[in-house]
Order: C-alpha cells, then structure tokens, then sequence
C-alpha cells in the first residue's frame, strides 16, 4: 500500500461494514443469487444506468436470457431489442460476446478465478472483482465511483481519484481492505456506503456506521477529479419520409455508437433546412448537448448504401435508440403515422 494510507484496525473497520450492511443492507433482486451469469447481467445494467431503472429491466431480461445459452443463440438484433431502453448499447453486445465464449470454450460455466476471467472478452478489473466476490464469495476488490468516494474520504486523498496515480492508490487500498471471509457482503456494503450516508453532496456523517475510521477533514470536498471537458453542443437534422406504409429508416454501420440499431436518416442539405420541423429533441450523449430537429419530406431522398424503406409493423421490432424510439411515438409523429396507415 502506499505510505500515505492512515494505519487503523482493518479488521475493526470490516467488522463494522458488514455488520451494518447486515442491518441495513437493501434487498435487490441481483444480491439474492450466486449466479455469475445473473451477477454479470446486474453489473453491465448498472454501469451508467440508475438502480431504478434496472430494477423495471433486470428480472424481464432474465426471464427472456435466463442462462449465456440463451444470449448466444440470438442474433444481435434481437439482443439490442431487448436492451433497449438501457442506453450504452456496448454493453449489450459485450455480455453477448461473453455468453458466446462462456458457451463455446468453458461449456456454459463460468470460470471462477481471476485468470479464467481475463479470458472473456471485454471482463476488465470491476467486472472481475465483482463477479469474484459476488458469485465465488472471494477476496477482490472493486472499485467503482461509490468506493471511490468512500476510501478517498477515508484516507482523506486528495489526489484525482480518476488520474493514474490515484486508480493504483485506490485499487491497492480496496484490495487490502477487502474483508477476506465476507467479501461477498464487504464489497456490496462499501458501495451501499457510498449510496447512502457517504452520498457525493450533504454526506451524513454523524449516522456513518464507519466514521470512527475516517479521516477526512472536509468529506464534502472529496473525491478531487480532473476537470470534466466542456459541454459541446451539436445540432442534428433528420428526415421523416414514408411511403406505401413503409418508413425511411438508416441502421448504424459498425463503428458508430449505435450500431447495429437504426434511426431516422440524417440530412444537413439546404432544402431539408429549409423545411420546418415536426419534432424538436434535446438529449446529452457524455459531453455532447444534442438538438435533433426531424423534418417531414414528401419527395423521395436519395437513399444511401445504409438507409432502406421499412414497412411500419415491422418497426416495433427494430432495435432503436432512445431518443428515436421516443421520437417515432412522440404525438407530433405519430397523428401523422395514423393518417398513412
């Protein structure tokens, strides 16, 4: 460990984790299963999407890919589809990939040990840590934002939690921390902590089950992070052209955020411009700030190598990202919609 960590009784602090978490622990239906497949379907859900959410998400996604086998006999559409709604459609096509390798090369099981894991595809540090001590009950750590904020608040570090210098630091230091008994309940506790009392504004630290160990002295100024980049704000014209019941429709190559998925085609020509718009959307993509206006042409575009006229029941079934599947049953669209059909 690095020599700046203060010197406590490790055991002592565990205890008092755990023994909290025990107390007060939520119940989520991803901590009642010692499932790896269930664990990893939980982990990659909530990577950048809130509790709540997954929750609506994590038992229908079960029910329809209980076990890898289930995931890998789909094709990837299908598996978008499935997803969406979640966002970050990476993620979707990882937990694909590894269902595929956990079925061709380890006959549906999942390995159980470190070096197993790193020979799934796309199975980093955080996903390891937490399917080891989530699914096998074994000393890893993991670091997330929470844990982050919990042991540079504890230490009291104030060196950038997200530079390489302060990673090392926070790995090395939930790697000796990690309880190596319960690590199961240790890891689960130390984000809880995070969640709740130890939160990223107002932390309770009166009511904190471990803030005799805690050295911070200005907890609220706690975890320093590199400055975000600006916000960059873009502006997206798309069209809307229908014909003989079917809908105009563009699916994102490999390489692009979405793809895979398919949207309304984009059109930046001075006559699209021109045009006024049916539907106006503001949404963020990381640090982009996105304005999509979508016109409505009658005269047939030019289609290109990606784009192709789709008939409106199939659509339901496409896999679309959020901001496209709200605009085709936004109001605006959709009282035209019902005058074709």
């Amino acid at each position: 460990m690095p020599e700046t960590a203060p010197t406590f009784d490790i055991q002592a602090f565990r205890n008092a984790l755990v023994e909290w978490f025990r107390r007060e622990g939520k119940d989520y239906p991803w901590r009642r299963t010692e499932d790896p497949w269930h664990i990893l379907v939980s982990e990659l859900m909530l990577q950048q999407t809130t509790i709540p959410t997954v929750l609506g998400r994590y038992e229908l996604w079960m029910r329809r890919f209980p076990t890898p086998h289930h995931l890998a006999a789909v094709d990837e559409q299908t598996a978008l589809r499935s997803w969406e709604g979640l966002g970050y459609y990476r993620r979707v096509r990882s937990l694909q990939a590894i269902a595929r390798e956990i079925v061709t090369s380890f006959g549906g099981t999942f390995p159980s040990d470190k070096e197993g894991l790193k020979k799934l595809p796309g199975i980093g540090p955080y996903t390891s840590g937490a399917l080891l001590s989530f699914a096998f009950n074994k000393p890893a750590p993991i670091v997330d934002a929470n844990v982050a904020r919990v042991l540079s608040r504890i230490d009291n570090y104030s060196t950038a939690v997200d530079s390489t210098e302060g990673l090392k630091y926070l790995w090395a230091r939930a790697e000796e921390l990690v309880d190596p008994d319960h690590a199961r309940e240790f890891n689960s506790a130390i984000m809880e902590l995070g969640q709740t009392y130890c939160r990223i504004s107002a932390p309770d630290c009166l009511l904190c089950p471990v803030r005799s160990f805690c050295t911070a002295e200005r907890p609220e100024t706690l975890p320093v992070k590199n400055p975000k980049p600006e916000i960059t704000r873009v502006e997206h014209h798309d069209i809307l052209y229908i014909r003989n019941k079917s809908i105009l429709l563009s699916k994102c190559q490999e390489g692009e955020r979405h793809a895979g998925m398919y949207r309304f085609p984009q059109r930046d020509d001075d006559h699209t411009l021109s045009l006024p718009h049916l539907l106006k959307q503001t949404y963020s993509v990381t640090r982009y700030r996105v304005t999509r206006y979508i016109h409505h042409v009658t005269d047939a575009p030019a289609l290109r190598p990606e784009e192709e006229l789709i008939p409106l029941e199939k659509v339901h079934d496409l896999p679309m990202a959020s901001p496209d599947r709200k605009a085709l049953n936004s109001a605006a669209l959709g009282k035209l919609l019902d005058k074709i059909k």
